[in-house]
């Protein structure tokens, strides 16, 4: 690690947390003009799961920060036109296309990684791209087969080619079907301004790490690599450069960066109260989470049921700027069931009844059932509290 300059303020952790809630749009006004494209372009990147409990998580996260948005106007936002593109980042991404250019680095590094962890059979890649230039856009499965058998990651030839042209940039997905990816060339779907690899390594990771800090409003050296997934010596190379300014915060006993924007102003407004995706950028570095606001939080999806603490798909309670307890979701019929809740003592009943009742408007639900609830004594007092909110909703 290169030595750090002298901070130029020194914030307090209630200010850092206050930060951290503005710049992932959960505190203040929402820019609702903007939509959609608004948060992604905010965010700098919207991660992608195939979990879809309450909703999935792509559109769970423009929920938390705008309300109650139709969701067919997120897949909309996402995939018509050319103003998001889907690449590797934090994980597997939905991104603004205005970042195109500054993931040069990483298709490059693609590139020099000829065989990409599956084999290609001779030909297979040159045919996939002579039959998008000629019928596409089209699916894995119009282009020939996904799967070669029924495990998740025995792709087909096929595939494997059409998802390494997708890693080299030679194509992208412009639409999503029924979860499936629909690809086409980059040279037809990318704005010509912006389909190019001119940007070197050092300048695309200096924007990368900029964009990052002022997405996070202040982060440690750590916080700033995991949010497009760089390594720590990258982030070093080019953060003296990138236009954040050190900084140091309570607690942290870390160096710490910070965008100056977000310095300039104290961050004030109302806070949202919601459910949050546990792949919500807010929240997706579990070690910066348990920094900011001291809560511990694990997905438990790929835990075995009986080890699960919390739940299959736990999703964190935010209320006030904190997070006050979480919810595992399930839905029967027209009913959303609190499968299991964990309060943080009496006075987060409100606001997790009200997280509850307005996410089961937005999926189009009417009724919330409360099953368990860690303090058993509070099962009761949130059902009930859940009874009046959703009386008072329908009124």
């Amino acid at each position: 690690m290169t030595s750090v300059p002298r901070p130029i303020a020194d914030l307090s952790a209630d200010e850092a947390r206050r930060i951290a809630l503005r710049a992932q749009g959960l505190l203040g006004a929402p820019d609702r003009r903007s939509g959609v494209r608004g948060v992604l372009r905010h965010l700098g990147a919207v991660q992608l799961d195939t979990i879809s409990v309450l909703a999935r998580s792509h559109e769970l996260i423009p929920y938390a920060r705008l309300g109650a948005v139709g969701r067919t106007t997120v897949e909309q936002a996402y995939w018509t036109g050319t103003h998001a593109f889907e690449y590797w980042s934090h994980a597997a991404c939905v991104l603004p296309i205005e970042e195109w250019p500054h993931f040069a680095f990483r298709r490059r590094a693609y590139r020099g990684r000829p065989h990409w962890n599956h084999r290609l059979p001779g030909g297979t890649y040159d045919q996939v791209i002579k039959q998008l230039t000629t019928e596409g856009p089209l699916t894995a499965t119009e282009l020939g087969g996904a799967k070669r058998t029924s495990d998740w990651w025995d792709w087909s030839g096929t595939k494997v080619a059409v998802e390494r042209a997708l890693m080299y940039g030679e194509v992208v997905c412009v639409e999503r079907r029924g979860w499936k990816r629909v690809y086409d060339l980059a040279e037809r779907a990318v704005p010509a301004a912006l389909l190019h690899d001119e940007l070197d390594d050092t300048e695309c990771l200096r924007r990368l790490v900029g964009l990052a800090g002022r997405s996070l409003g202040v982060g440690t050296r750590a916080d700033i690599a995991d949010y497009h997934r760089l390594k720590g010596d990258q982030v070093d190379a080019v953060i003296a450069d990138s236009g954040l300014v050190p900084v140091t915060v309570e607690g942290w006993g870390r160096a710490a960066w910070a965008d100056p924007e977000a310095l300039a102003t104290p961050p004030r407004g109302r806070h949202r109260t919601t459910l949050l995706s546990p792949f919500d950028s807010l929240i997706w570095d579990r070690a910066r989470t348990e920094r900011i606001f001291g809560f511990t939080h694990r997905l438990e999806a790929y835990v075995p049921k009986p080890k699960r603490v919390h739940g299959y798909f736990a999703m964190p309670v935010l209320a006030g700027g904190r997070l006050v307890g979480r919810v595992d979701p399930a839905r029967e019929g027209r009913t959303l069931v609190a499968k299991q809740v964990t309060l943080d003592g009496p006075k987060a009943v409100p606001a997790v009844a009200q997280a509850l009742v307005e996410a089961a408007g937005w999926v189009g639900i009417t009724d919330v059932r409360v099953e368990r609830v860690d303090a058993p004594e509070l099962r009761e007092p949130l059902a009930q509290e859940v009874s009046r909110t959703l009386a008072a909703a329908l009124r």
